[in-house]
């Protein structure tokens, strides 16, 4: 595992730890198999993939009984590291391709994660009532808002308005949603791994934000 995953993230558990450590073997075996994460990406999977979705937990900390689904997961992320940060926090891991989740569920298998669930199917498709999505740049930011909103509780219980956590790079002004809030946090002032420059993490809600 990466020094920069410990110093953003000071106050893993050993089992956090052992955890996040366990993943990119398991991944490269995978990756032997079935394409999942281009090999590009591999050389840099600790901070493209799991820092990314762990820098989520910069701005929020899930209580226990959150659920939260995953949208257009693919081989598991956001959704499999923040499993790892928050046990007490349920998440439901889908994707229109269902070999990608294959691996996600069996790499949340081998390493212990039991607060996980997959499912293969389209975002059109859920019907259940989650306090947030998580996804990340699947589909500009208004087309995944249109997928996810049906699928928000109304009801919240975290510090943050429930609604669509987007993980996106780039200019979003083209692709903002009508009659909702919006807040932004660039991901560059949460880490100095210069690849989060340019990232942001986005939050849509059809809620009024609180300044």
């Amino acid at each position: 595992m990466e020094d920069f995953i410990l110093n953003n993230f000071n106050s893993l558990s050993a089992d956090q730890i052992k955890k996040i450590s366990a993943l990119e073997n398991l991944y490269s075996e995978w990756n032997a198999k079935i394409n999942v994460i281009s090999r590009k990406d591999m050389d840099n999977f600790y901070s493209h993939h799991v820092l990314h979705s762990m820098l989520i937990a910069k701005v929020i900390s899930f209580v226990p009984g959150t659920k939260i689904m995953d949208l257009g997961t693919g081989g598991g992320f956001p959704g499999i590291p923040l499993a790892i940060l928050f046990p007490e926090t349920k998440f439901l891991l889908v994707d229109s391709t269902n070999k990608k989740l294959i691996v996600a569920q069996s790499i949340a298998d081998e390493i212990g994660l039991d607060n996980i669930q997959t499912m293969h199917a389209r975002a059109e498709d859920i019907s259940d009532s989650f306090d947030f999505v998580v996804s990340r740049a699947v589909t500009k930011l208004d087309v995944a808002w249109e997928w996810a909103q049906k699928n928000i509780s109304k009801i919240n219980k975290n510090e943050l308005p429930n609604g669509l956590l987007y993980l996106k790079g780039g200019d979003i002004s083209a692709e903002v949603p009508k009659r909702v809030s919006i807040k932004k946090w660039n991901l560059s002032a949460f880490t100095k791994v210069p690849y989060f420059e340019e990232k942001s993490l986005i939050l849509v809600t059809d809620q009024i934000l609180k300044n």
